[in-house]
């Protein structure tokens, strides 16, 4: 393996471990935060101001973060209805077909987005009292753009590893 090759992987390694634990610091705040409002509501009639606001962006961010981790993995949602029955190179060549397309919706949807944040922070939008939206909104432009990113990779990184497999003996993918 070159040295270029062995950088890159550890580049994907760190983001992978980066990813999972946004992952995990998002999900176990949302579980605290909302133990703590539905303590705060029930023991003393109060909730935090800014809770119930704020676990509705942790849950975007927990959808953006999520979706990425199964881009990464490629396990994204798909309906496999004729993949069993199509010989390998025409599975290939819709895969590859899917990434590209997968790819320009995903840049399309950071393309939006990010007009979204911009248009957010140039009218001062701001959340939770005091907080800049564009702030918390971020993730919908990062996210997508790195979605995009991903399947454009994905969708040139196929044939190559079509080959390997048929190298190995291994047929199918």
């Amino acid at each position: 393996m070159s040295r270029i090759a062995l950088v890159f992987n550890r580049l994907e390694k760190a983001g992978t471990y980066a990813e999972d634990a946004l992952l995990l610091v998002i999900l176990i705040s949302m579980i605290l935060l909302a133990g703590t409002q539905i303590f705060l509501r029930n023991i003393f009639d109060t909730s935090l101001f800014w809770g119930d606001e704020m676990l509705r962006m942790m849950v975007l961010w927990l959808t953006v973060a999520g979706g990425l981790a199964a881009s990464r993995m490629d396990k994204h949602i798909s309906i496999a209805v004729l993949d069993r029955f199509l010989p390998n190179a025409v599975q290939l060549a819709t895969k590859i077909i899917i990434d590209f397309f997968t790819a320009s919706v995903c840049a399309l949807f950071a393309w939006h987005s990010a007009r979204f944040v911009m248009s957010s922070y140039e009218f001062g939008d701001t959340l939770m009292k005091n907080t800049p939206a564009w702030i918390l909104q971020i993730i919908l432009p990062i996210g997508f753009a790195l979605m995009a990113y991903r399947h454009l990779v994905l969708a040139i990184k196929r044939p190559f590893s079509l080959t390997d497999n048929l190298t190995t003996g291994n047929n199918r993918q």
